[in-house]
């Protein structure tokens, strides 16, 4: 049952992390974009430049979720990596509950007044032919962090199963996935395949 709502988390988080490289491509065109008409045509359009601050808040304020999933954030790993898996599940678990959890919680609740307030205001840029709407970017707080919330849970549920003993620490998450790559290729880094068929491998 705990395996399966952990799979269903990271599915969650995953969906995020999609997402978020696609609105990282949507801004390396329009920084392109921008680059080319500035240097090549020598104009350009205030409203495609702020679009460049636009995008790059959505992915770090929606990345912050994802990252969590993938245990990317930074820490302090002089102690952290002489842990046992069972020790690294134990601190991750009080982590989520006693600091990313009420945090998370406080920072999404206390910016809803904030977005109220920009979109009553009809919040736009204060440069001519900037962006309207401003407020839609300000959503990004308050949403970014509940979904911290629901990526939190599933970061608890995963350590608790790593804690019982399910599963491995590094079995889904990046950095493991990198470890298994690195010992396949030190596997295989002997291994030479006969290019000129002469039936020989090293």
């Amino acid at each position: 049952m705990l395996l399966k709502l952990e799979k269903g988390f990271d599915k969650f988080a995953d969906a995020i992390g999609y997402f978020t490289a696609f609105v990282m491509v949507l801004m390396i065109l329009n920084v392109t974009y921008d680059v080319v008409m500035r240097y090549f045509f020598n104009t350009g359009s205030i409203a495609m430049q702020e679009l460049e601050w636009h995008l790059f808040s959505v992915i770090i304020l929606l990345g912050i979720a994802y990252t969590l999933k993938e245990d990317g954030h930074v820490r302090v790993d002089l102690i952290y990596d002489t842990l046992t898996n069972k020790k690294k599940a134990k601190i991750n678990m009080i982590g989520s509950i006693v600091f990313i959890l009420p945090v998370a919680l406080l920072i999404g609740i206390e910016s809803i007044p904030y977005v109220i307030e920009s979109f009553a205001s009809n919040e736009k840029s204060g440069d001519p032919g900037g962006l309207e709407y401003r407020w839609i970017v300000k959503s990004l707080i308050p949403l970014s962090f509940f979904l911290l919330v629901v990526t939190a849970i599933g970061f608890f549920i995963k350590n608790l199963n790593v804690y019982k003993g399910l599963h491995d620490s590094s079995e889904y998450n990046l950095k493991g996935e990198i470890e298994n790559l690195k010992n396949e290729l030190n596997q295989h880094k002997h291994h030479v395949v006969d290019m000129d068929g002469k039936g020989e491998n090293k």
